[in-house]
């Protein structure tokens, strides 16, 4: 605290934004101002629990003003107040706004108990078991997204409302060319900005790529331990979001939005795992270890319930298209971009790896991370065998990817391997989030069901929020 407090001295930063991420991974925070800091690094922050309790609308889903709020937790009745506490390692200077610090946060309540519907916990805490088992996580990111240039802002009081009106845009490119220099140069004004921003809060940035779709963009970010992996892509989400807009550009993690000839955006995440300092999915004679094939079976048996993480809103599962670069069915491949996990490596490599290629950008990463390690840990814990790689990946017959939001919830409530890992209380308090979501949208909606296009309720749900 003594050393955090002299940083913020010698830089003289005026406030701090103390920040968590809710359960959409979204970032919520408050602004401290500098002279309060010393008692909000001592006692925490105080914040509203009921924060905790809201659909993607910021409606309140669960009846805070009853007895146990609906939860069966007297410490969430009246919208009672939780509590941030720094995390110090994760300390940044915004570079986008004036004499600003930041600090990641974990949350208790004020009786010192933890917060059971704490992703950022959620994820530690399968870390710590996969550690018990003898293995450390790592993670890079791939993540695919959207920047337009915004004509309207729509900022009138009669645009407000939960959600309010989604900005005006028009393309910075008008693709399809992946990978085009040309293409890429109109999109440098806008990456000019986030690049210098991103640098400045030290994440790892590997690449910034023009993405197959008009004014559609990638970045990745280099190798990292679970938990600096997943709040790096915290941080760079809402970074990208706020620096852009401030220059009158609209980024979106948004998985397809309702305009015309885009495309749907992925978020690839290639994952292994590590004992005693060195990658455990490397085998000295075959593609993958046992433990790597293990850990794959896992994540192919426990697809379908780890897709309401992986894919948590409405939209992204209209992604899941045929010959469309993005998964359908549960079935893996070696360096196959049409499988949902690509195996990618070989004997002896060090840079093996499992990409799954099931996300959506917008997912929460403390959830999408945590189930991936439960799921991959059951298949190792029970050897489950691995099924034959996928030649075909749009032909093969193989169990399908759910095809909405409400079916991959089903698979999650009877998922064993799932609920024990992450806790009965929490499955249950996240699947009723989502089916409140679910339930405003089959009211607002005729498109509900198993249709393929994108509403414009999806629109106007997710295209500012993410």
């Amino acid at each position: 605290m003594k050393e955090l407090l002299g940083e913020i001295k010698k830089r003289g930063i005026e406030t701090v934004r103390f920040s968590f991420a809710d359960q959409h991974g979204l970032l919520r925070s408050k602004s401290i101002a500098a002279a309060e800091l010393p008692s909000a690094l001592k006692n925490g922050v105080g914040f509203p629990s009921s924060l905790l309790a809201k659909d993607t609308s910021n409606k309140t889903v669960f009846p805070v003003f009853t007895p146990g709020a609906g939860l069966g937790m007297p410490e969430f009745e009246g919208a009672a107040d939780a509590v941030m506490v720094a995390d110090p390692s994760t300390w940044r200077v915004l570079p986008w706004a004036h004499k600003t610090g930041w600090l990641l946060c974990d949350l208790r309540f004020p009786n010192g108990k933890p917060v059971p519907f704490d992703t950022r916990a959620l994820l530690k805490d399968a870390l710590a078991k996969l550690a018990g088992a003898g293995y450390g996580y790592r993670a890079g990111l791939e993540v695919e997204f959207h920047v337009f240039r915004i004509t309207d802002s729509r900022l009138k009081p009669e645009d407000a409302g939960q959600p309010g009106s989604p900005p005006a845009v028009e393309l910075l490119n008008t693709g399809y060319q992946l990978l085009s220099e040309a293409r890429f140069d109109q999109l440098e004004p806008a990456l000019e900005i986030l690049r210098a921003n991103l640098a400045g809060l030290g994440l790892p940035l590997r690449s910034f790529e023009c993405e197959f779709g008009p004014s559609q963009a990638e970045i990745t970010l280099g190798v990292q331990d679970g938990l600096a992996a997943a709040d790096a892509m915290l941080l760079f989400r809402s970074a990208t979001k706020q620096a852009l807009r401030r220059h009158g550009f609209h980024a979106t993690f948004m998985c397809r939005p309702k305009l015309p000839n885009v495309m749907s955006s992925g978020w690839h995440l290639h994952q292994s795992l590590s004992a005693r300092g060195k990658n455990a999915f490397v085998s000295s004679r075959d593609f993958l270890s046992e433990t790597g094939k293990h850990y794959l079976s896992g994540l192919l048996e426990h697809a379908c319930a780890s897709a309401a993480f992986s894919t948590p809103t409405i939209n992204g599962y209209k992604r899941y298209r045929p010959f469309s670069l993005a998964p359908e069915r549960v079935i893996w491949g070696r360096d196959s971009r049409g499988a949902m996990l690509r195996v990618l490596g070989g004997p002896g490599d060090p840079a093996t790896r499992i990409e799954n290629r099931i996300g959506e950008p917008g997912a929460n990463p403390y959830l999408y991370f945590a189930s991936q390690i439960h799921c991959g840990l059951d298949g190792m814990l029970r050897k489950l065998p691995l099924p034959s790689p996928s030649k075909s990946p749009y032909e093969e017959k193989a169990q399908m990817l759910p095809r909405s939001l409400s079916e991959a919830i089903g698979h999650l409530k009877a998922s064993r391997p799932l609920r024990e890992g992450m806790g009965s209380t929490f499955v249950d308090y996240y699947c009723r989030i989502k089916e409140a979501e679910i339930e405003r949208f089959k009211l607002a909606s005729k498109d509900a069901g198993d249709d393929r296009e994108v509403s414009e309720w999806e629109h106007r749900e997710y295209f500012d929020l993410l």
